[in-house]
C-alpha cells in the first residue's frame, strides 16, 4: 500500500451540514438523538440519503436486511473487480449522541463524492456502507452479521427488538423482501478492503493529545438474557420471609456485577441496561424479571468465562430466594485483531497531513470487526470530548471531523488505486 495522497480534500462545510442535519432526525428535547433502526426516523433518514445521492449521481442500493451501499464504479477496472467498503451506521441508542456512527457513514458518502468529483482513475470500484441496527435493538451488529455469515429464515423470525417488536415484521414495514433477507452474506474476497472511520468514544486520544488512532483490535462482545422466576403475591398480605420475589434475585445479580467482572479480568465489563418487570404493579410482589445483558472482554476465552461467572451468579442468586433462572444467549462476537497493513496504511496517511497518532484497541464494537472476516479492515478514531458516548453529551470537534475525514480519503484513494 503507497503514501500518495490525493491532490484534493474532504469538502469539510458539507460534511459539517450533512452531520448537523442528519442529527435532526430522531433529535430529543436534551440535544440527543433517538433513531433506532426500522423506526420513523431511520425512514426519514433513509429517504434523505437517497435523495442526496441521486442529486450526486450516484448509485444507491439497500439488501434485504436494510444494509445501504452507495456505489462509484471504477469504468477501467477489470470486470468483476471487488470493491473498496468505507462506512458504519446511522442508528442510534436510545437518546444516544450526534457522532456515534453517522461519522463514519456520512465521511465515506463524502469520500464517495469527492472521488466522483474529481474524477479519480480508479483500479476498482469504491462503495460506502450504511450497516442496518449496528446497536442492536435486534441483534447485535445486526446488518455487518447479515453480510459476514448472514441469517436463516427460522432466526430472524425468532430476532425481536427491545420493545418485544419482531424483526421480521419490522423488515416487512419498511418494504424490504423477505426472501431477500437470508440473501445477504458476502464471500471472502468478494470485498478488497475495508476502512471505517469512527469516534473513539474514550478519553485516550484526547489524554494522550493525538488526533488520529490507529486501531489495533476490537473487543469481543457477549449478548443475553436472563429470566428469574419467582411466585407473584399481594404486597400488603405476603410475610418478608414468605416471598418469592423475582426482584430481589434479579437485584442482588446486580450487585454482584462488578465483583464477578473482575474476577474474569480487570478488562471485563457486564452491563445490564434493560429490565422487564412483570406483572409491574407498585403493590405486587414480582413474579417475572427479565435481564438483557452485554459483556465484553478483549480475549475470546475470557469473554466465555465471563458468560459462564453470570449465569452462575445468577443460580446462587435465584437459590438464595427461592427463584427459578434460566439464561439465553443472544450473540457472540469475538475479538478482533484488525489488519496490520491497513493500519501502517492509516498511520501513514496521518503523518502525511502531520498529524499525531496513537495506536490503541477499541474497547467498544463495530461492524469492522464482522468486515475483517471478509477482507482486510481498519478503522481510523478520533478523540471524543471528555471521553463521552451514547449520551447527549457526546462531542467531537470539528477540526478532529475532518482531520479524520481526511485520513479516510487517503487510505480509501490508497486502497482503491493500488
Amino acid at each position: 500500500m503507497g503514501d500518495r495522497l490525493p491532490a484534493f480534500a474532504v469538502s469539510s462545510a458539507r460534511l459539517r451540514r450533512d452531520l448537523e442535519h442528519v442529527a435532526g432526525y430522531g433529535a430529543t428535547v436534551s440535544g440527543g438523538v433517538s433513531r433506532t433502526s426500522f423506526s420513523a426516523a431511520d425512514r426519514e433518514v433513509r429517504a434523505w440519503l437517497a435523495a442526496t445521492c441521486e442529486q450526486a449521481g450516484l448509485v444507491m442500493r439497500t439488501d434485504g436486511v436494510g444494509n445501504v451501499f452507495v456505489r462509484l464504479d471504477a469504468p477501467g477496472a477489470p470486470a468483476g473487480a471487488p470493491p473498496v467498503w468505507a462506512g458504519s451506521h446511522l442508528d442510534s441508542v436510545p437518546e444516544g449522541g450526534r457522532f456515534d456512527g453517522a461519522l463514519g457513514s456520512l465521511a465515506a458518502l463524502e469520500v464517495v463524492r469527492r472521488l466522483a468529483e474529481e474524477r479519480v482513475p480508479l483500479r476498482r470500484p469504491v462503495e460506502a456502507v450504511v450497516f442496518a441496527d449496528e446497536e442492536g435493538n435486534y441483534h447485535h451488529l445486526f446488518g455487518s452479521t447479515a453480510l459476514a455469515r448472514g441469517f436463516t429464515s427460522d432466526e430472524l423470525g425468532e430476532l425481536r427488538g427491545r420493545d418485544g417488536d419482531l424483526l421480521v415484521d419490522a423488515l416487512r414495514g419498511m418494504g424490504f423482501d423477505g426472501a431477500a433477507a437470508t440473501r445477504t452474506a458476502v464471500r471472502p474476497g468478494d470485498v478488497h478492503a475495508y476502512a471505517e472511520l469512527h469516534i473513539e468514544q474514550g478519553s485516550v486520544l484526547e489524554s494522550a493529545g493525538a488526533a488520529i488512532g490507529v486501531v489495533t483490535a476490537i473487543v469481543g462482545m457477549g449478548g443475553g438474557h436472563l429470566e428469574f422466576r419467582g411466585r407473584q403475591d399481594h404486597a400488603g398480605t405476603t410475610p418478608m420471609p414468605m416471598r418469592r420475589d423475582a426482584l430481589r434475585g434479579a437485584g442482588e445479580l446486580l450487585v454482584r456485577l462488578p465483583d464477578v467482572a473482575r474476577s474474569v479480568s480487570d478488562d471485563a465489563v457486564v452491563t445490564c441496561g434493560i429490565l422487564h418487570v412483570e406483572p409491574g404493579g407498585a403493590n405486587v410482589v414480582p413474579g417475572v424479571v427479565g435481564m438483557s445483558l452485554d459483556f465484553r472482554d478483549p480475549e475470546r476465552s475470557r469473554l466465555l468465562d465471563l458468560e459462564e461467572a453470570v449465569v452462575a451468579a445468577a443460580r446462587d442468586a435465584a437459590h438464595r430466594h427461592d427463584l427459578e433462572v434460566a439464561y439465553t444467549r443472544e450473540s457472540i462476537t469475538d475479538p478482533v485483531p484488525l489488519d496490520p497493513r491497513v493500519q501502517e496504511l492509516v498511520a501513514t496517511v496521518a503523518a502525511c497531513h502531520g498529524m499525531e497518532t496513537r495506536r490503541l484497541p477499541s474497547g467498544a464494537g463495530h461492524d469492522a470487526q464482522n468486515m475483517a472476516r471478509l477482507a482486510p479492515a481498519g478503522m481510523i478514531f478520533v478523540p471524543s470530548v471528555g471521553g463521552r458516548s451514547h449520551s447527549p453529551a457526546e462531542l467531537t470537534t470539528w477540526e478532529d471531523v475532518e482531520a479524520g475525514a481526511n485520513v479516510l480519503l487517503g487510505v480509501v484513494h490508497a486502497l482503491a488505486t493500488e
